[in-house]
């Protein structure tokens, strides 16, 4: 389904050659009446922290935390940054492919660079936050990780929503972002399914088998 919805969101982008889709110019406008200092400001320190250095070293947060011992958290940390390093790289070649404008440069309210779909910060935060939320689940319950979890996708969304308030993004090329980062979360995730149900924790320095790959526990034969 992940698939499906960005694959249809970059082909109506796309074919309307960089076109504000419907909804796009609504959302740009709303922005540019309402940008008190304060609220720029806020935005701003929103912003910078979906690029930068700011999501790699939280991606060596979560390997750290995700691995056990000092083998499993350096492949926990090689891999939390494999998965954002070729998720960045990824999104830059589509965001090449698609070569969208971004929206009028005199409607910016911080500086921007590059084609506008998908939005990079965005991608960025997003897949960042998914990691944090992976390691999170390797140390504790969902039950328990939930309140975590909540905070790392407030901040996202509020990332995406930046990117739009500040006016140097479409709306359509942050939902292009979250959707493209969830998509790329589901592939790594499914990238591990072959080799079993606990991949992700031996990842993190576990090394328990399968339980159905495990020798029965009954009483032994003469």
């Amino acid at each position: 389904m992940l698939l499906v919805l960005f694959a249809a969101l970059t082909v109506a982008v796309a074919v309307r050659h960089g076109a504000p889709l419907p909804g796009d110019p609504a959302l740009h406008r709303w922005p540019l009446h309402h940008r008190p200092p304060v609220a720029v400001a806020t935005a701003r320190a929103v912003t910078a922290t979906g690029s930068g250095v700011v999501p790699y070293a939280l991606a060596v947060v979560a390997g750290l935390i995700a691995g056990r011992d000092g083998t499993g958290r350096r492949y926990a940390v090689a891999g939390a940054l494999a998965v954002l390093v070729l998720g960045q790289l990824v999104r830059f070649g589509l965001m090449l492919a698609v070569a969208r404008p971004r929206p009028a440069a005199y409607d910016w309210a911080t500086t921007a660079s590059g084609f506008s779909f998908p939005s990079g910060h965005t991608t960025t935060s997003a897949l960042t936050a998914g990691l944090l939320a992976w390691a999170v689940l390797t140390r504790c319950s969902l039950s328990a990780a939930r309140p975590a979890i909540a905070v790392l996708c407030l901040w996202a969304v509020a990332v995406g929503l930046s990117r739009v308030y500040l006016g140097v993004h479409w709306a359509s090329d942050v939902l292009g972002g979250w959707l493209f980062a969830s998509l790329w979360l589901a592939l790594a995730a499914l990238a591990t399914a072959p080799r079993g149900r606990f991949a992700l924790r031996r990842t993190a320095g576990h090394v328990r088998a399968p339980l159905e790959a495990r020798p029965p526990s009954g009483p032994k034969g003469p």
